[in-house]
């Protein structure tokens, strides 16, 4: 006996919906069984930290700030010297507050070497990414050999200071415009112009947003950059305001800035430097 017209066609609809059911099912399954995309490699480096020292640690007053990256990123966190096997799958290599002297009576730090200056040349002449934090005196900050390597970018930290204050970055500013940065004390970046590395400054201090506490507020640049070969530098001028008590809003001494975007404006650097958000004009 034949099949009835509406027999005929509610076999086709059936035959459709399972075989739009199995697509979906089939390029579902197949999407899951991808290799998940690998993160950029974030290294901090605590070669230059002085063995004691207890500014800025992983798992110190860093902790949070490597935490929350670590959902963007793969931290890594070391002491070694940065050698060339150490670097060859990093995208960004993170440096704070290279110490000057011994802490007690441990061995003295680090300095920065020619063979440091060498390998982190080449390493960012191939595409590799530094970012590189100074801070304010008094917290046995190194920059005379440190500034043997940012002198190869166009860089020099120097030794103007600018007290704790909250800055509104100019919208078209590169990279992190529009972000609202809680600054607590540091230094000053001093930029050759016309460098071949294309050093330029970031972030200039901004004399019309004035520190709630202290006098310090020299005109300068906080945050500059350069993009030496196929590499890209930041050097920023203060370590303080990746702290927990920074990005928490407690503060750090007398100065709490509660409503900033400390978090947002790292995960932007970091990723510029990596070379995973495009260009900075």
């Amino acid at each position: 006996m034949s099949s009835s017209p509406f027999r005929l066609r509610l076999f086709a609809i059936l035959a459709t919906f399972g075989l739009a059911v199995f697509g979906t099912a089939h390029v579902a399954a197949a999407d899951a069984a991808k290799p998940a995309a690998k993160k950029p490699v974030v290294l901090y480096s605590r070669a230059f930290n002085a063995v004691g020292e207890k500014r800025y640690e992983a798992d110190g007053t860093f902790k949070d700030v490597l935490g929350q990256l670590a959902r963007t990123f793969e931290v890594r966190v070391t002491d070694r010297p940065l050698d060339r096997a150490l670097l060859q799958d990093v995208s960004v290599v993170v440096i704070a507050n290279p110490s000057d002297k011994a802490a007690g009576t441990n061995p003295p730090p680090r300095h920065m070497l020619a063979v440091d200056i060498l390998n982190l040349r080449q390493y960012l002449e191939k595409g590799g990414g530094l970012i590189v934090m100074g801070n304010q005196e008094n917290h046995n900050l190194e920059i005379a050999h440190f500034n043997s390597l940012l002198a190869s970018f166009g860089l020099q930290f120097t030794n103007v200071y600018t007290d704790a204050k909250k800055l509104v970055i100019p919208k078209t500013t590169p990279v992190i415009g529009g972000l609202r940065w809680a600054y607590y004390t540091g230094n000053q970046v001093l930029v050759k112009p016309d460098h071949r590395a294309k050093a330029r400054s970031l972030v200039d201090n901004d004399l019309t947003q004035k520190p709630p506490k202290g006098p310090r507020d020299a005109a300068g640049s906080l945050l500059a950059i350069a993009e030496p070969g196929q590499g890209r530098v930041a050097v920023i001028t203060d370590a303080g305001w990746l702290t927990n008590d920074a990005l928490s809003g407690k503060g750090i001494g007398e100065v709490a800035i509660k409503e900033h975007d400390n978090l947002e404006i790292m995960r932007r650097l970091l990723n510029w430097t990596a070379r995973a958000d495009g260009p900075a004009k």
